[in-house]
């Protein structure tokens, strides 16, 4: 049975498991493209690319949602990395959704022109292009949104998107994650989409299910509003939603 709390402008929805969370989050994304594809003719999402997503996008995959109308783009990618290794985040999200579905637009960050300054640029045109309808977060183990790391977040960044160095608390996780076998491999720097053009877009849905969370969880609703847990900033923005699952919700006290 689905709890749902209120943090703030938070909506919290607790799940008792990881999978019940995956459908419980993917009805609402769902319905969330559908009625933006009905109101706009289409409709401009922006997915998160880790292990968290998987339930979510496994349900996804097997709706009716007319695909041939979205938009889709990711929030973050490591600098420099094969869109084909295994750790692309847009190899994640193609293996896992776009390649089973049919897509209008794919957009992939990064690595489609000759440098990076050119791929930020690129980046930043396509998400000015139009309103984002909808984006799909994760929260990392230090409570990042995208590679928005504490020690670099920023709330009123004034760019779109930028270069950005990774923590090694963020780093550790892709080696928790299964990602990387060791941290040496973690690439130090990724492109990222910043904090106010995600909390711009429309409708803001996080997922995080899992016990390395429950941390990050705990300081993203009850921890002061700070960019030390830049996820803690969607306890003040209207239209956010989070999915979490009782592994991550563990350690919030009633």
């Amino acid at each position: 049975m689905e709890k749902i709390k209120m943090y703030g402008e938070l909506e919290v929805h607790i799940s008792s498991t990881r999978n019940e969370m995956g459908v419980a989050s993917g009805k609402r994304i769902e319905a969330i493209i559908k009625e933006a594809i009905k109101e706009n003719g289409e409709a401009r999402v922006i997915f998160a690319s880790a292990p968290s997503q998987n339930e979510m996008l496994a349900y996804l995959k097997n709706t009716d949602i007319d695909w041939s109308k979205v938009v889709g783009f990711h929030m973050d990618e490591y600098v420099g990395i094969d869109k084909n290794a295994p750790q692309s985040f847009t190899k994640f999200l193609e293996d896992r959704l776009v390649n089973h579905v049919s897509m209008g637009k794919w957009y992939p960050f990064g690595g489609t022109t000759p440098s990076v300054e050119e791929d930020l640029k690129l980046y930043d045109e396509l998400l000015n292009e139009k309103p984002i309808d909808l984006v799909i977060l994760g929260i990392g183990e230090n409570g990042h949104l995208a590679f928005n790391d504490p020690a670099f977040c920023d709330f009123n960044d004034p760019l779109t998107v930028k270069v950005v160095d990774l923590d090694e608390v963020c780093r550790n996780q892709q080696v928790n994650d299964g990602c990387f076998t060791r941290l040496d491999l973690v690439p130090k720097q990724a492109l990222t989409i910043t904090i106010p053009p995600l909390l711009a877009c429309k409708k803001k849905v996080a997922v995080v299910p899992g016990p390395t969370k429950k941390y990050a969880i705990r300081n993203t609703l009850l921890g002061e509003i700070t960019p030390n847990c830049p996820a803690s900033i969607l306890r003040t923005v209207k239209d956010s939603e989070l999915y979490i699952d009782e592994d991550s919700y563990c350690l919030v006290k009633e």
